[in-house]
C-alpha cells in the first residue's frame, strides 16, 4: 500500500513538473535605446518606441522565442547603464568598433551603415569633410560621426559641435548655425529626404566615407544574453525577413 502511495506521489510530482515547464515564460531581455535617432529608433505620436531597430529586434524575439522590453535611455550614459546592469543590452544604432569591443560584447552585425555628410541644399562645392575648412560641423556626442570629425578637425581647421540629440544638430544646420552634419546614412536619409520639416532644405553630399556595422551591445562576458539575441537575429537575417523591415524604414 505504501509503495502505491509513493508511486502516486512521484507521478503527481512528475506531472506538475511537466505542467510547470509547459507554462514557463520565455526569457525576457531588457534593451536600452536612445529613441531620438530616426528612422532607427524614435518615439511616435502615441509615445511608443518605433523604428528599424525596434522592428528588427521584435522579429528576432519572435523567431528566437524570447520576450523583449525596450527602455528609452539618453545616449549620454547609456553604456554606463549597461555596465551597471540597468538593462541587458543596448540596441541604438551602435556601431561595432574595436574600441568598444574592449569594454562590451556585440551581437552579429545586422546592417551596414556608413557615415555621410549633410549640408544645406544651396551649398555648392562640398562633397567631403575637408571641403568645409573654417566651418563648424555637428554630430551627436559619442557617436562615430563625432569620431570622424575628430580625425580631421585639426588638419582641416574644422570646428566640431556636438549635441545630445542628432535632431538638434539638424535644426542648427537648417537655421544656418552650422555648415554640416555627419551621421549614419540611415539617419541622413530620414532627415534630408523624408522629414517634412527639412525636405528640400537639406541634401546628402558625396559618398559614405566609412563602412560600419551596427550590432547589439551586451555587458562584457554576458554570453547567456548574447547567445539568445544572436540565435533570434540569425534566423531573421538568414530568412531575409530583415529586407522588408529595411524597405519600411530606410527607403
Amino acid at each position: 500500500m505504501l509503495r502505491k502511495v509513493i508511486t502516486a506521489l512521484m507521478l503527481a510530482i512528475l506531472v506538475l513538473g511537466v505542467m510547470s515547464c509547459a507554462k514557463k515564460e520565455p526569457a525576457k531581455i531588457t534593451i536600452a535605446t536612445d529613441a531620438t535617432w530616426p528612422p532607427m529608433e524614435m518615439v511616435d505620436t502615441t509615445k511608443n518606441i518605433v523604428g528599424f531597430d525596434i522592428d528588427l529586434m521584435n522579429a528576432a524575439a519572435k523567431a528566437g522565442g524570447f520576450a523583449v522590453e525596450f527602455k528609452n535611455t539618453a545616449w549620454d550614459g547609456i553604456f554606463a547603464g549597461l555596465e551597471n546592469g540597468k538593462y541587458d543590452a543596448v540596441m541604438s544604432s551602435v556601431t561595432i568598433t574595436d574600441e568598444r569591443k574592449n569594454t562590451m560584447d556585440f551581437s552579429l552585425p545586422y546592417i551596414n551603415a556608413g557615415q555621410i555628410l549633410v549640408v544645406k541644399t544651396e551649398t555648392e562645392g562640398v562633397t567631403k569633410l575637408d571641403d568645409l575648412k573654417g566651418k563648424t560641423v555637428g554630430a551627436q556626442i559619442g557617436t562615430t560621426g563625432a569620431f570622424e570629425i575628430d580625425k580631421v578637425k585639426s588638419a582641416d581647421k574644422i570646428t566640431e559641435k556636438t549635441y545630445d540629440e542628432i535632431g538638434l544638430a539638424f535644426a542648427d544646420l537648417a537655421n544656418g548655425r552650422i555648415a554640416g552634419v555627419v551621421c549614419d546614412n540611415p539617419t541622413a536619409a530620414q532627415y534630408a529626404l523624408q522629414n517634412d520639416t527639412y525636405k528640400g532644405k537639406l541634401k546628402i553630399v558625396g559618398d559614405r566615407f566609412t563602412q560600419e556595422f551596427y550590432g547589439v551591445a551586451v555587458k562584457k562576458g554576458n554570453a547567456k544574453v548574447l547567445d539568445v539575441i544572436n540565435a533570434g537575429l540569425r534566423k531573421v537575417l538568414d530568412s531575409g525577413a530583415n529586407k522588408a523591415i529595411e524597405d519600411k524604414w530606410l527607403k
